[in-house]
C-alpha cells in the first residue's frame, strides 16, 4: 500500500510539496503577498529536493523538528543554502530561523543523477530534470513504481541539456503542468525578438531592465546578450549564483560559454548602482518577479523614462509583482505605488516543458507502464487530467491541496 498526500502545488503553481509516505518531495513556498506555505500534519522521516528554486524549497527549514535526512543534488544543496539565506535576510517574517537552517544543512546528503541509494524502504534515483542546473526527477522504487518529474524541460537551453527521459518501467506519474495549453515560441526566434527589443531600447538612449531569476534565468539571459555583441551589467544574487555554478561543470551543457559570457558581463558594485543608469545599459538583475532585489533599485529611478524598459524573462506566479504589473501597468516600490511610463515586455524564456512536451513526455512514461497520473504544479491541471484520460485511457487526476490518496 502507497499513501499520497498533496500537500502544496495542486492547481496552482507554487508552493510544491507531495508525501509519498513516509517522504516528502520538495516542501516550497508560494511566492505570493502574503506568502502561502503547504498544509500542515505531516511528519516525514526523510525530504528529497528537487531542485534549488524557493517554491520547491523555500519552507523545508520548517521539516527540521522531525529530524528528517535530506537528499538533493550538489548544485541544489549550494543553490538552495545561498537562495534560503537569502529569503531569511530580506521576508519580513520569515517562516524559519537560523537553527532550523543550519540543521537543515546539516541533515543534507548528496546525490548524483543516475545514481540509486535506498531511502526509508525506497530506492531513489535522480534523473536530468533539464530544468535548471542540479534540478532533478525523482523516480521511487518499492511495491510500486512512482516518478516525479518535478518542474522539467526537454528541450536543450544554452546553459542546460534538456531532460534525460531514459526512466526504467512507472506505475504512478506525478507530472508538472505549468505550460499545459501554452507552446513555447520557438528559441531562435525569441531570441532575435528579445535582441531587437534590447539595442532598440539602447539605441533610443534607454535602459532595459531585465528581472530574472538568480538561478538560471541569469545566466541563460547573460550568455545571449554578450553572444549578440551586448555587453550586460549583473546586479544581485545571479552573480553569485554563476560563480557556484562554474565549480560543477557536468550539470551545465558548456561552462566554457558560460564563463565567457561572466567575463564579458559587467558585475555590479554594491553602492555604486547610480552609475549604470549614467548612460544607456542593460541590466540583469533580480527578481525574476519584482518582489523585491535591485530590479526595484532601477525601475525607482525609470518608472517615468518612456524611453527605458522592463523585459519580462519568465513566468509570473498570481499575486507577485510581476503580475501586477502586467495585469495593471503599476508596481510597488514598497514605499509607493506608482504607475509606469516605462515599455513592459514579457519574453517567454521558459525552463519548463510546454504543451508538446508534456504531452510526449506523459505518453512515454505511459508507454513504458504508468496506469495512473497525477497532473500538479499549473493552473490546468484539470484539463490536463482530463486529456490524458481521454487521449492516453488511463487514470488521471488533478489532486487539490490536501488531497490523500491510497494506492
Amino acid at each position: 500500500m502507497t499513501v499520497i498526500r498533496f500537500l502544496g502545488g495542486c492547481r496552482e503553481v507554487g508552493r510544491s510539496a507531495i508525501m509519498v509516505d513516509p517522504l516528502i518531495l520538495d516542501y516550497g513556498l508560494k511566492p505570493s503577498d502574503p506568502p502561502e506555505f503547504p498544509v500542515n500534519g505531516v511528519a516525514p522521516k526523510s525530504v528529497i529536493i528537487s531542485h534549488g528554486h524557493l517554491d520547491h524549497v523555500g519552507v523545508a527549514p520548517n521539516l527540521m523538528d522531525y529530524d528528517p535526512k535530506v537528499f538533493m543534488t550538489s548544485p541544489t544543496r549550494e543553490l538552495s543554502d545561498i537562495l534560503l539565506k537569502d529569503s531569511m535576510n530580506i521576508m519580513e517574517n520569515p517562516p524559519f530561523g537560523r537553527r532550523e537552517y543550519m540543521q537543515f544543512n546539516s541533515n543534507t546528503r548528496e546525490i548524483g543523477y543516475d545514481d540509486t541509494i535506498m531511502v526509508d524502504g525506497w530506492d531513489v534515483t535522480f534523473f536530468n530534470a533539464g530544468h535548471i542546473p542540479g534540478s532533478a526527477s525523482v523516480y521511487l522504487s518499492r511495491d510500486v513504481n512512482l516518478l516525479y518529474t518535478g518542474d522539467i524541460r526537454l528541450e536543450d537551453t544554452r546553459l542546460l541539456e534538456g531532460a534525460d527521459t531514459s526512466f526504467p518501467e512507472t506505475d504512478i506519474l506525478i507530472v508538472e503542468s505549468t505550460y499545459f495549453g501554452v507552446e513555447h515560441p520557438e528559441r531562435r526566434e525569441l531570441e532575435r525578438l528579445f535582441i531587437e527589443s534590447v539595442v532598440e531600447t539602447l539605441d533610443m538612449g534607454g535602459h532595459a531592465i531585465i528581472p530574472a531569476f538568480a538561478v538560471g534565468r541569469t545566466q541563460e539571459i547573460m550568455m545571449i546578450l554578450t553572444k549578440h555583441g551586448i555587453t550586460p551589467y549583473v546586479d544581485g544574487m545571479g552573480k553569485e549564483v554563476t560563480k557556484i555554478l562554474e565549480r560543477y561543470p557536468e550539470y551545465i551543457r558548456n561552462v566554457r560559454d558560460l564563463k565567457r559570457a561572466m567575463r564579458k558581463s559587467i558585475v555590479v558594485e554594491r553602492g555604486k548602482r547610480e552609475r549604470v543608469l549614467e548612460e544607456p545599459s542593460a541590466v540583469i538583475t533580480t527578481a525574476g518577479m519584482l518582489n523585491g532585489g535591485p530590479a526595484l533599485f532601477y525601475i525607482s529611478r525609470l518608472y517615468s523614462d518612456e524611453k527605458s524598459k522592463i523585459i519580462l524573462t519568465g513566468y509570473q506566479v498570481e499575486g507577485t509583482n510581476g503580475d501586477r504589473v502586467l495585469r495593471t501597468n503599476k508596481i510597488d516600490l514598497g514605499m509607493k505605488t506608482v504607475r509606469l511610463k516605462m515599455k513592459v515586455e514579457q519574453y517567454d524564456f521558459s525552463a519548463h516543458a510546454d504543451d508538446s512536451q508534456l504531452k510526449v513526455l506523459v505518453k512515454k512514461v505511459v508507454d513504458r507502464g504508468a496506469e495512473m497520473v497525477f497532473t500538479v504544479h499549473g493552473e490546468e491541471t484539470e484539463n490536463f487530467a482530463k486529456w490524458i484520460r481521454e487521449e492516453l485511457g488511463v487514470e488521471s487526476f488533478a489532486p487539490s491541496n490536501g488531497d490523500m490518496y491510497v494506492i
